[in-house]
């Protein structure tokens, strides 16, 4: 099968993650797909970004979910990577976008392409962000089944065991992928920026999650597996026996071309980059 390249929230190493131009970058990069994070602003817009708090990628300060549409579009998601962003990639204040607008963007491309929709967990709205996130696709006229607008073709992701149960409920398993990795100091901190402050609780409770996660994988039940490459490297056999099974993985971060040679070599399929145009020329997919 054709190894397809997904951009790891846009070509992020050209332009500010998650940004329009770090989208419209990676459609001209060529790649087969692109991943997006959403959160839910507190008027109920899905946006695109990563963490919970705008700290690190704006010029503001905050948590996403209460911050509306309007304020995050006034900040400033861009300077902080690339202060220089082509006229036709939008303004400043164009770079955060919503999810339907992302799905357009795509769709403007007039080619098939893919959308891998990560749902960041733990959320102030709970269920409710998988809920608008669902309804605003419905809007666009997403087909649940083929899970298809047009010609994009949308997979859902969480490394929230139980985001991934509740849309089983909703969704074809085909359509969904159980992320895993290790639980390290960053995504610790990310949480407690957020607002958690028992940095213990907050370790077990990730830690739960990735042994839920690893055993939902075990199961069968979503068909996508979402290890990062380190977690592949680290687990060969746990890994190995999710794609004797059939699993289709898909593999974040894979920006050195050793590591995108290796995944090929095992027969993974998509894989996610920062640097997709790099990547895919390496595998002469360019």
């Amino acid at each position: 099968m054709r190894t397809l390249v997904y951009a790891h929230r846009g070509s992020s190493k050209a332009y500010a993650e998650n940004t329009r131009a770090a989208y419209q970058q990676a459609l001209a990069d060529g790649a087969d797909g692109i991943e997006c994070d959403i959160h839910l602003s507190s008027d109920g817009f899905v946006v695109c970004h990563h963490d919970p708090t705008v700290d690190r990628t704006s010029n503001s300060s905050g948590k996403v979910g209460e911050k509306t549409l309007a304020e995050l579009r006034a900040m400033d998601f861009s300077s902080w990577k690339n202060s220089e962003i082509p006229a036709t990639y939008g303004s400043i204040h164009e770079q955060l976008v919503t999810l339907g607008e992302l799905v357009g963007l795509l769709r403007a491309a007039e080619r098939s392409v893919g959308l891998a929709v990560e749902i960041k967990h733990p959320s102030p709205f709970g269920r409710g962000l998988e809920d608008a996130m669902l309804l605003e696709l419905e809007a666009l006229g997403w087909d649940a089944k083929t899970s298809m607008v047009g010609e994009v073709y949308i997979s859902f992701m969480s490394f929230d065991p139980d985001s991934v149960r509740y849309l089983m409920e909703r969704i074809s398993p085909q359509h969904l992928c159980q992320l895993v990795t290790e639980v390290d100091e960053d995504w610790i901190e990310e949480l407690i920026k957020a607002g958690d402050k028992d940095r213990a609780a907050v370790a077990e409770v990730l830690a739960q999650a990735m042994t839920d996660g690893v055993e939902l994988l075990n199961s069968g039940a979503p068909q996508l597996a979402g290890p990062g490459i380190a977690y592949v490297r680290k687990y060969p056999e746990v890994t190995g026996q999710w794609l004797e099974r059939g699993a289709t993985f898909r593999v974040w971060t894979v920006d050195e071309p050793s590591d995108a040679s290796y995944l090929v070599g095992l027969g993974v399929t998509q894989i996610t980059s920062n640097v997709p145009a790099l990547i895919k020329k390496h595998l002469g997919l360019a």
